[in-house]
């Protein structure tokens, strides 16, 4: 792969582990920065390397906790101020998108205010994999390049060669992506319907779409407590599905979810590599996000299209 003199790759803390991965799939080292930190916590960033005229792209992750965030936000003022001609946020995992609207009074539009800090600290663009919300985009007054992690999933299931697939959301609003992947499948796909009291707390739930003897995928783009993806699982196995597995692309995976999992009736959980594991489990396979946003970061410094990424014949 071709690489350019002026393009800079550094990582925060969160995310190193990806960013050694990409930095290695780009054919560039990765550059050197560091984080020093006071006896109260407070922590500083810096950069070691030279970064005045450069194309300076910052990986970071903004899960829990906010430091991460903190982080990024300080390694793009840090850039800004250290004379870098542009400065490109790679996000894979966009923290706070769950919180893009008030669906209830007095409460914060988060992924907005997120936008709004990473606008003010000096970011040039941003790229991130499956945000929660689509509209989350229009947050932003610089470009967005919303990738699709079906561009590294996809291969993967074709792999596996499974009869009688079908696709299923495991509520309404993943109907787009259910949809799309049906589409370049030929397959049908189902939905669905959940009603919830609360987060992560699912009081109800009916199936939309005749799944008997299907060999059944499930597609989120975040699973946190695991809840409403195994209620999903356990009711389509009930209406006489083969089997079921899921394809997630952020694998919160908060509290015992990584246990439910493992005790579950799901043949495979999916993931990608935008939050890292709390722990390896045999029922959890990571496809790991690197050659995309490798190529995605290429594409942006040579100005070509992205679209061509997510082509796929039937």
């Amino acid at each position: 792969m071709e690489t350019k003199a002026n393009v800079k790759i550094f990582s925060g803390r969160a995310t190193r582990y990806l960013a050694d991965k990409i930095a290695e799939e780009y054919g560039s080292p990765l550059g050197l920065s560091d984080v020093a930190t006071f006896s109260d916590g407070e922590f500083r960033t810096s950069y070691e390397d030279n970064v005045r005229g450069s194309d300076v792209f910052i990986i970071q992750s903004t899960f829990p906790p906010c430091e991460n965030l903190f982080e990024l936000l300080m390694m793009v003022d840090a850039a800004r101020r250290a004379s870098a001609r542009s400065i490109v946020a790679v996000m894979p995992y966009f923290g706070c998108a769950r919180q893009d609207r008030k669906d209830k009074p007095r409460v914060p539009i988060t992924a907005k205010l997120v936008a709004n800090l990473l606008t003010a600290a000096g970011v040039s663009r941003i790229i991130t994999i499956d945000l929660h919300a689509d509209q989350i985009q229009g947050f932003f007054e610089t470009p967005v390049d919303h990738l699709q992690s079906s561009s590294f999933f996809v291969p993967y299931l074709r792999s596996l060669n499974l009869d009688n697939m079908m696709f299923a959301s495991p509520d309404t609003g993943g109907t787009r992506r259910a949809s799309m992947y049906a589409k370049i499948f030929g397959t049908g796909f189902a939905i669905c319907y959940k009603q919830r009291s609360k987060p992560n707390v699912v009081d109800r739930m009916e199936l939309i779409g005749d799944v008997e003897g299907k060999n059944v995928v499930l597609l989120d783009d975040i699973i946190d407590t695991g809840n409403t993806l195994l209620k999903a699982a356990n009711l389509i196995l009930e209406n006489g599905a083969k089997s079921v597995r899921a394809i997630i692309t952020h694998p919160v995976l908060s509290g015992n979810a990584i246990d439910r999992i493992e005790k579950s009736d799901l043949i495979e959980l999916i993931v990608s590599d935008t939050i890292p594991l709390s722990r390896p489990s045999n029922k959890i396979r990571v496809i790991s996000s690197s050659k995309l946003l490798a190529e995605v970061i290429r594409r942006v410094e040579s100005c070509e299209s992205l679209s061509s990424l997510y082509k796929f014949t039937n």
